[in-house]
This record gives structure tokens, sequence and C-alpha cells, in this order.
């Protein structure tokens, strides 16, 4: 089977809806991807690279295009719970430091799924520390040991590492994903992602 690995960001729409078809990929080749968090801002520092708003904010119709794109990716996987997070953009490093310490307490899945639908279905201001606890004390994750395992120097140097990691891979953006090493960058690409790994 190859390995199939998706980096990953809360803070990219384009990471939740990729989330959402990742599942469809995953029944219908029968490969696991493994999802790894690393920090989008990180990424943009190491790479040079910048959020699209600010590095196509001057070009004509470039962003409406994307948003265009996007509306019709939306529409093609029937994606009907997304919202734009009236926040955005929301800073994820503490969301993500939970996400390396969910690994390590053994609840990475439900935090996972937590942290997308809070983000991009609910709209929530998950960079605020009190609306991240209420969030995922509803849903029944354990708040308080996720926070305290996230400022750990421990889960800090683990979202480093992955963020160095994913660099190292060839990644310079959110969302982006491996197949036996091959990197492929953004959800418009996972289409060929699964041609991958049948192909593979």
């Amino acid at each position: 089977m190859p390995k199939a690995v998706f980096y990953f960001d809360f803070a990219s729409p384009n990471a939740y809806l990729s989330h959402r078809v990742i599942p469809q990929i995953e029944a219908r080749t029968g490969v696991k991807f493994d999802y790894v968090p690393v920090l989008l801002g990180g990424l943009f520092k190491l790479t040079g690279n910048q959020a699209p708003m600010i590095a196509f904010g001057g070009i004509r119709n470039k962003l409406a295009y994307e948003a265009r794109e996007t509306e019709r990716f939306v529409a093609r996987h029937k994606l009907t719970a997304y919202r734009m997070n009236p926040h955005f953009p929301v800073n994820t490093l503490r969301l993500m430091r939970g996400a390396v310490a969910a690994q390590q307490l053994g609840v990475f899945d439900a935090y996972v799924e937590t942290g997308f639908k809070a983000m991009w279905e609910d709209g929530q201001k998950m960079d605020d520390p009190a609306v991240m606890a209420e969030v995922l004390a509803k849903a029944g994750l354990d708040a308080e040991a996720l926070t305290a395992k996230a400022e750990t120097p421990e889960v800090k140097q683990g979202l480093l590492n992955n963020t160095e990691a994913a660099c190292e891979a060839g990644a310079f953006g959110i969302p982006t994903f491996a197949i036996d090493g091959e990197i492929w960058f953004g959800k418009d690409r996972l289409r060929e992602v699964e041609e991958a790994i049948v192909g593979g």
C-alpha cells in the first residue's frame, strides 16, 4: 500500500475541505491518510510564502476566481455545512499545538474533527482560549489536559519538527499531500492524489 500523508493546519479552509473529501478517497482505495499537524505561518516563514490574500491581493480577478473555485468544489462534493469563518484569519498556534498534544493523549481523530468543525462549520473564534476550551469540552474532550499538554516543551518542539519536516518534504503551503514522498499542493489536486494511490 502507498504511504499517504496529509499536512494540515486548521487555519486553512482548503484543509477543511480536503478533510471532508479524504474519507471518500480512503473508502475507494483502502489507503489511510496519515494526518500531520503543521503550523502554516511557520511554513510560510520557512519558504518565503505568503497567504493568498496578501500574495494575490493586488492581482485583478485572482481572488474572485479562487472564491469561485471554492464554490465549485463545495458544490461538487456536496459540502453544505461549510461556512467561511467570520473571524478569519484565526491564529491557530494554540490549536495546532493541541493537535500534537491530542496525538500523545490518544484522542487525535476526535480532536481533528472537532477543530475543523469548529473553524469551518460553526464559525468559532478558536484563537480565544475560553472559546477553544468550551468547544473541546462540548465535544467530550478533556480541554484542561489538552491545554496543559500543549504548553509542554515536547509538544511545542513536536509541532516545530513537523513543520520543518513538511518543508523539507517540499511543502510550501496547506493543504499538501504526499504519496510515497511525491507531493501535491491544494484541494484541487485530490483527484491526482487518488490516481497516484491507485497507480502506486
